[in-house]
């Protein structure tokens, strides 16, 4: 078959820019590796910058996300057993964040695409990238037995960390930056209602710890534990009796406890591809960037590439302008840094580090205190948190 633009991966960034567009009359087809089921059951973070919420409206899928989405207009950092407040609102001119969770954006994305017909291919194995250097490039696979070969003009990889797309650039073209953390998140999804309307990121001595939800019935709790730990190692009663230690004391007094839905350890990871782009590929997404969840940039920043590669690819087709295809790389790469920044710099604030000192432990605490006690530094943090202009 031949279509415009084929998306490797139907995650949310694919399904996203698909359904744009689609919408703007742009073809396009989606290849998924797996079942819709199986990427409709991973559980994944929850917290929407404005400007993906508003390419959630654009994409006519916001109506639910803006009826069920939990509003937050602030959060707070529990550290030294003391409960302190960031105002997004007042620090940030006006911003909010939206809590919806990952998975609904997905199902509503499908949705949407289920509406408009969209082309999605799913259970396609053996995806291979052909002449990507070429005017007319290609990809390949297998679905249900049958042999798929979708001609294009272009090709979006948004197929994650361990996705085809990436591995598909020449080693000698792509420059790969990565920092490992010594710890992950053990995370717990329950039928519960949330300790706190808004999320409490939490620095103790014993490790970090994240008060989140999905919904007033639903809440989503993680603690930092050692990255050589199993999630068998872990109890319900050994998670909640853990959590409540890290919290301070008058919110562990009203925390509401239960048997786990889901419960997974997700490993802590910085990553950057540089250049995003290569020929006629184009990366977005997990695909190019990774970031530990500290400061919920991951889907963010995947919304940010999907805005650039959308307009840029409107350009082409509608005003045959193609330089926004040739800046795609530096102008995503430019915010993509900009939220390794601020991942990075939560990360350091808030977690406990293995090698850590007592200089360390005293610089830390600090950095806390200084946030509480400059306005510049609630600004720079609230604005971080809210996303920054694209």
């Amino acid at each position: 078959m031949k279509v415009q633009v084929c998306i490797v991966g139907g995650g949310p960034s694919g399904l996203l820019l698909s359904q744009l567009l689609h919408l703007r009359g742009v073809d396009t087809i989606v290849l998924e590796k797996h079942s819709r089921d199986y990427v409709l059951s991973r559980i994944r973070a929850g917290v929407l910058e404005q400007g993906f919420a508003k390419l959630m409206r654009e994409a006519e899928c916001g109506e639910r996300m803006d009826r069920e989405g939990e509003v937050h207009n602030g959060f707070h950092i529990a550290h030294e057993g003391v409960l302190d407040h960031v105002d997004l609102h007042k620090y940030s001119g006006g911003a909010s964040v939206l809590v919806y969770g990952q998975t609904e954006v997905t199902r509503d994305l499908y949705e949407a695409r289920d509406r408009l017909g969209g082309k999605i291919v799913h259970n396609a194995e053996d995806v291979t990238l052909h002449d990507l250097t070429t005017d007319a490039p290609y990809v390949t696979c297998r679905s249900e037995g049958a042999e798929v070969r979708v001609d294009c003009d272009f090709v979006v990889g948004a197929d994650g960390f361990h996705g085809v797309s990436r591995k598909s650039i020449p080693g000698e073209a792509l420059h790969e930056h990565e920092k490992v953390y010594p710890f992950g998140w053990l995370g717990v999804l329950s039928r519960t209602k949330p300790v706190s309307p808004e999320l409490i990121y939490v620095k103790h001595q014993r490790g970090f710890a994240l008060c989140s939800m999905r919904s007033q019935v639903l809440s989503r709790y993680y603690i930092q534990v050692p990255i050589t730990d199993k999630v068998e190692d872990w109890s319900d009663d050994a998670f909640w009796a853990e959590l409540k230690r890290r919290l301070p004391q008058e919110v562990a007094a009203q925390l509401v406890t239960g048997p786990s839905i889901e419960k997974s350890i997700a490993p802590l990871r910085s990553f950057v591809a540089e250049p995003m782009s290569y020929g006629r590929l184009f990366l977005a997404g997990d695909a190019a960037h990774i970031f530990p969840p500290t400061g919920a940039r991951g889907l963010n920043t995947a919304g940010s590439d999907v805005h650039y590669l959308y307009h840029a690819l409107l350009a082409h087709y509608k005003a045959g302008d193609s330089v926004g295809l040739k800046d795609y790389s530096q102008k995503a790469l430019a915010r993509v840094w900009k939220a390794q920044r601020f991942s990075w710099w939560m990360t350091s604030m808030l977690h406990r580090f293995p090698d850590r000192n007592s200089y360390d432990d005293q610089l830390q605490q600090t950095e806390i205190d200084y946030v509480f006690s400059s306005d510049t530094a609630m600004r720079m943090l609230a604005e971080n948190y809210v996303g920054l202009p694209y």
